[in-house]
C-alpha cells in the first residue's frame, strides 16, 4: 500500500530516467493535469450530472462527501472510499466518470472524524513531510469498527436518496488503504452491498480474524481484487489467499496482478498507468453491470 516503499519505488523509477526527485514530481504533476483532462473529456461525452457536497450522520459524526448521478431517473448506488491521501479533485473527476456510466456515486471522506476534504491536494503532498504529519492523526483516527459503523451509515444514506434505485444492489470501490475498506463494506451490508472493487488495495490479507480476506464469507458479494505488480512483488501469497478466500466461501472473485506500480489507477498519482487504468476500470465496469 501507499508507505515509505511507494515512496522508494518513485524514486527508483526516478533515476532510470535520470530524475532527481523534485524533477520527477514535476513531471508527475504536468501528468495529472493531462490525466484528468482527459478524464473530463470522456465525462463531457456521457450523460448531463448532477452533483452536490454533502453530510452524512454517522455514530461517530459528520461525513463530508460528494455525490455525483445522472441528472434523471434512478441508478445503482456505489461507495467510493479514495486512497491515502484522501476525497480531492482527481477522485471527483473519477467519481463523475463512473456516475457518467450510469451511478449515483458517494465518494466520502474516510478522514472526516478530523478534518473535511480535503485534507490534502494531491498524491503528491502526501510525499511531503507536512503532508504526512497532517496524516498521521486522520489515520489513526480511524478504526475498524468506524469503518464498519460508517459503511452501513452510508448505505443507509444512498438508499434514502432519490437517485438511487433500491430495487437495485449497491457497489463499493476502494483504493490503495482503503481497498479492504469495500470489502468490510459488504460483509457490514450483506443484503445491499453485493459489487466490491479493490484497486491496488493494501491490508487486504492478513493474520487478524477480521482480515478482509476473512470476511468474504460473511458477504453476498463479488470481487475484483485488481493488485499492483510491485505489491505483489512483496507479498506474493496475497493473491494466493484471496483465490483461497473467494472459492471457500463461494463467492465470485477476479483476482489479477496488473503490469503497472502502487497507484496506477489514481489520476494524481505519479505512477498513473492509463493503458492498465482502462482496463481495470473497464472490468469494474463489468462488475458493477450486475448490480
Amino acid at each position: 500500500m501507499c508507505d515509505e516503499l511507494t515512496i522508494a519505488d518513485d524514486d527508483a523509477h526516478a533515476a532510470t530516467r535520470g530524475l532527481s526527485r523534485r524533477q520527477f514530481a514535476a513531471l508527475s504533476a504536468a501528468g495529472a493535469a493531462a490525466a484528468m483532462a482527459g478524464a473530463q473529456q470522456a465525462i463531457a461525452a456521457g450523460a448531463a450530472l448532477k452533483e452536490s457536497a454533502v453530510a452524512i450522520s454517522t455514530p461517530d459524526g459528520q461525513c463530508d462527501a460528494f455525490f455525483v448521478h445522472p441528472a434523471a431517473g434512478k441508478h445503482p448506488g456505489i461507495i467510493v472510499w479514495p486512497d491515502i491521501a484522501g476525497s480531492r479533485d482527481a477522485y471527483k473527476v473519477m467519481a463523475r466518470r463512473l456516475a457518467s456510466d450510469g451511478y449515483a456515486v458517494l465518494l466520502v471522506n474516510h478522514y472526516y472524524r478530523t478534518a473535511k476534504a480535503p485534507l490534502l491536494n494531491s498524491l503528491a503532498e502526501w510525499r511531503t513531510p507536512a503532508g504526512g504529519e497532517k496524516l498521521k492523526p486522520a489515520i489513526a483516527a480511524i478504526t475498524t469498527p468506524g469503518i464498519i459503523s460508517d459503511a452501513k451509515a452510508f448505505v443507509g444514506w444512498l438508499d434514502k436518496q432519490a437517485a438511487v434505485d433500491t430495487k437495485r444492489k449497491i457497489g463499493s470501490a476502494g483504493y490503495c488503504m482503503t481497498g479492504g475498506y469495500t470489502v468490510r463494506t459488504a460483509a457490514a451490508n450483506p443484503d445491499r452491498v453485493t459489487a466490491c472493487a479493490s484497486f491496488h488495495g493494501g491490508g487486504l490479507v492478513g493474520d487478524a480474524a477480521d482480515s478482509p480476506h476473512k470476511l468474504i464469507g460473511a458477504t453476498k458479494a463479488g470481487f475484483l481484487f485488481a493488485i499492483a505488480k510491485n505489491d505483489d512483488a512483496r507479498s506474493p501469497g496475497d493473491k494466493d489467499a484471496l483465490k483461497a478466500a473467494a472459492a471457500s466461501s463461494g463467492r465470485p472473485a477476479e483476482v489479477e496482478v496488473y503490469n503497472a506500480d502502487h497507484g496506477w489507477c489514481t489520476l494524481d498519482a505519479p505512477s498513473y498507468d492509463k493503458g492498465e487504468a482502462e482496463r481495470a476500470y473497464a472490468r469494474q465496469l463489468a462488475l458493477f453491470a450486475k448490480l
